[in-house]
C-alpha cells in the first residue's frame, strides 16, 4: 500500500489536519481535497471512490467531519481500510473529541500520531492504539536539555537587557538632573543654560522644564507671606519632589544606581517567578534540574483535584538471580487545586485489598471512617490544603515474590585474555507490564563488547565503561531475554553490581480509586489520576 495523504476534513472539503507522506505541493493537495466533496457518496460505512489518478478511502465521523486517505490506485484496499480503522480510533483519542476546535487545538499531536501509523513513503507501521499512546507520551532527554539551555540563554539575555536599560535610565536621569539644575540657577536664561548640554538635545530639554519654571515663578506674586507655608502643597512640590529626588538618587557618585538596579532586579525576578521562568534559568548549578519545571502544570490545574498512586520497590539479588531482600512502599498523594477539590472525600477499594500489605493513613486522616467505609477524609471535616501534595495513605509489603524481574549473570574467564558473559532476564510477575526496562552492567573497561546473541537492543558508553541492555516493554508475551557477549579482560567481578531500571503504570497493590465526591453535597468531583511503579534500588551483586 502507498498512502499519499491522510487528512481530517469537513463535508465541504476544508482541511482541518492533513499529513502528506510523499512529495506533494500544496496546490495539488488542496485540489485533491476540493474534489472530494463532489465524489463522496452518502454511505455511513467504510467506502472509497476512485478517479483517474488516485483513490479516496474515507470514513464519515461525527459533526460532518471525514477521515480521508488519498492513495494510489494500485494500493491494497484491505490494508488501506485497516489503516483507516486505526486512524479513526486515534483521532478522537488524541484530540479528545470530534469538534473542529478540538482537532485544530491538537493538530500537531495528530500529525505525530499519523507518523506513528504511517512511515515516510506511505507505508503502514505495525502499531496499536496503546503503543501510539506510549510513543506520544515519551519524553526526550535531549529535548529537556535543549529547553534548559534555551531558557538559560533567555535569562542571560534578559539580565543583559536589564543592565543596559538601567544604564540608559541612569544616563537619562543624570541629563535631566543637569538640565534642571542649570535651568533653576538661571531661570531667565534657561534655554541658553540648557544649550551647554548640546549633545543631549538642549532645546527640547529646556522646553520640557519651562512649565515647571512657570509653576515655580507664578505662585510667588499670587500669595502673601502668611500663606507661604501652603505653597509646597499646591504648586511647588510637583517638579522638585519627583525630578529632584530621582536626580539625587541616580546622580550621586556611585551609590545611587545600585539600590534602584537591585530593586528592578527583584521586580523582574518576581515577574519571572510568576511566569515559571525563575527556577529554570535562575540557578546555574541546577540548570538541568527538571524537578522545578515539572511542577509548572499545577499552576493552572485542569481539574479541581489530582491523585497520584506511586509505588517504589527496593530489590537486592545475588549473582545467581535469587532474591535476598525485597520491599515495596506505596503512597496515595492528593493535591487540591481548587476549593472544591479541598472538600473531597476519596473512596478506595479497601475491602478487596490484599491482607499481605500493611496500610497506614496519615495522622490527620479520619482512620475510623477509612476502616469502616474506605473513605479518606481529614478529621473534623476539615479541608485539604490547597496547591500542596499530601500523602493520605501508605502501604508496604516485604516479600521475595514482589520482585518483577530476576537477573542471572554468568561471567566466565576463557583464559585467553577475554571474558564470556551470559546474562538472563526473566519476568516473575506476569500480571505487570514494564516499560523502558534498562539493565546496566559495568564492563571494567572502555573497550566495546562483541555481542554474539541478544534479545532486545544494547548501547555501549565507552566514557563510563557501561553497557545498557534495553527492552521497550516486558510483559507476559515478552517475559524473558538473554544476552551473550565477549570482552577483553580477566576480572569477573567487574561486571557487578548489575542495576535494573524500568517504569510501569501497573501497581503491585491493586489500589483503586472508587469515587471522589464533595463532602457537603455528595456530587462527583472531576480529578486526574496518575499511576507510577518504578524501582528505588534494584541490584544484582
Amino acid at each position: 500500500m502507498v498512502v499519499l495523504s491522510a487528512s481530517v476534513c469537513t463535508r465541504q472539503g476544508k482541511a482541518l489536519v492533513s499529513r502528506q507522506f510523499v512529495e506533494m505541493n500544496r496546490l495539488r493537495v488542496e485540489g485533491l481535497l476540493a474534489a472530494f466533496p463532489k465524489l463522496v457518496g452518502h454511505a455511513q460505512q467504510h467506502t472509497y471512490v476512485e478517479t483517474d489518478t488516485v483513490r479516496y478511502v474515507y470514513q464519515p465521523l461525527e459533526n460532518s467531519i471525514y477521515l480521508l486517505l488519498i492513495t494510489t490506485k494500485t494500493s491494497n484496499i484491505v490494508e488501506d481500510l485497516s489503516t483507516l480503522r486505526l486512524l479513526a480510533k486515534v483521532v478522537p483519542d488524541v484530540a479528545g473529541g470530534l469538534q473542529e476546535h478540538a482537532i485544530a487545538d491538537k493538530a500537531f499531536e495528530l500529525i505525530f500520531a499519523f507518523d506513528e501509523v504511517l512511515t515516510a513513503g506511505g507505508y503502514k507501521e505495525e502499531a496499536t492504539l496503546s503503543s501510539i499512546r506510549t510513543n506520544l507520551l515519551m519524553e526526550s532527554h535531549e529535548e529537556k536539555i535543549h529547553m534548559a539551555l534555551k531558557l538559560a540563554k533567555e535569562e542571560e539575555a534578559k539580565k543583559k537587557g536589564e543592565n543596559v536599560a538601567a544604564e540608559l535610565r541612569k544616563q537619562k536621569m543624570e541629563n535631566l538632573r543637569h538640565n534642571l539644575v542649570t535651568g533653576g540657577n538661571a531661570p531667565t536664561t534657561g534655554k541658553l543654560g540648557a544649550m551647554e548640554g548640546f549633545g543631549g538635545g538642549g532645546p527640547q530639554s529646556a522646553s520640557m522644564f519651562d512649565p515647571f519654571q512657570q509653576q515655580q515663578q507664578q505662585p510667588e506674586p499670587s500669595f502673601n507671606d502668611p500663606y507661604a507655608h501652603l505653597a509646597p502643597q499646591i504648586a511647588a512640590p510637583e517638579a522638585p519632589k519627583v525630578i529632584a529626588t530621582k536626580g539625587m538618587k541616580l546622580g550621586g557618585a556611585g551609590g545611587g544606581g545600585g539600590p534602584r538596579a537591585a530593586g528592578g532586579g527583584k521586580l523582574l525576578a518576581a515577574m519571572a517567578a510568576e511566569d515559571n521562568l525563575f527556577p529554570m534559568g535562575g540557578g546555574g548549578k541546577n540548570a538541568f534540574d527538571f524537578s522545578a519545571p515539572a511542577k509548572a502544570p499545577a499552576a493552572v490545574p485542569s481539574t479541581p483535584l489530582s491523585l497520584v498512586l506511586e509505588e517504589k520497590i527496593t530489590v537486592q539479588m545475588n549473582r545467581e538471580g535469587d532474591v535476598q531482600s525485597c520491599e515495596v512502599k506505596g503512597t496515595l498523594t492528593l493535591t487540591a487545586n481548587t476549593e472544591a477539590g479541598a472538600m473531597a472525600l476519596v473512596t478506595v477499594n479497601r475491602d478487596v485489598l490484599p491482607k499481605e500489605f500493611s496500610y497506614a493513613t496519615h495522622p490527620k486522616v479520619d482512620k475510623k471512617m477509612y476502616e469502616t467505609k474506605g473513605v479518606l477524609a481529614l478529621k473534623g471535616g476539615k479541608d485539604f490544603p490547597l496547591q500542596r501534595g499530601v500523602g493520605i495513605l501508605r502501604w508496604s509489603y516485604s516479600g521475595e515474590d514482589a520482585a518483577p524481574l530476576t537477573i542471572n549473570c554468568w561471567p566466565e574467564d576463557e583464559g585467553t585474555g577475554t571474558i564470556n558473559v551470559n546474562i538472563e532476564m526473566e519476568m516473575t510477575r506476569k500480571d505487570l507490564v514494564l516499560q523502558d526496562v534498562n539493565i546496566l552492567l559495568p564492563l571494567g573497561t572502555t573497550d566495546p563488547p562483541a555481542v554474539e546473541n541478544i534479545d532486545g537492543i544494547y548501547k555501549h558508553d565507552p566514557s563510563s565503561g557501561m553497557l545498557c541492555w534495553h527492552f521497550d516493554q516486558v510483559d507476559a508475551n515478552n517475559a524473558s531475554g538473554t544476552l551473550e557477549f565477549t570482552i577483553p579482560g580477566s576480572n569477573t567481578d567487574a561486571f557487578f553490581p548489575v542495576q535494573v531500571g524500568f517504569r510501569s503504570e501497573t501497581l503491585l497493590c491493586p489500589m483503586q480509586i472508587v469515587a471522589v465526591t464533595h463532602s457537603q453535597n455528595g456530587t462527583s468531583i472531576p480529578n486526574q489520576l496518575f499511576k507510577s511503579f518504578s524501582p528505588d534500588s534494584y541490584q544484582c551483586a
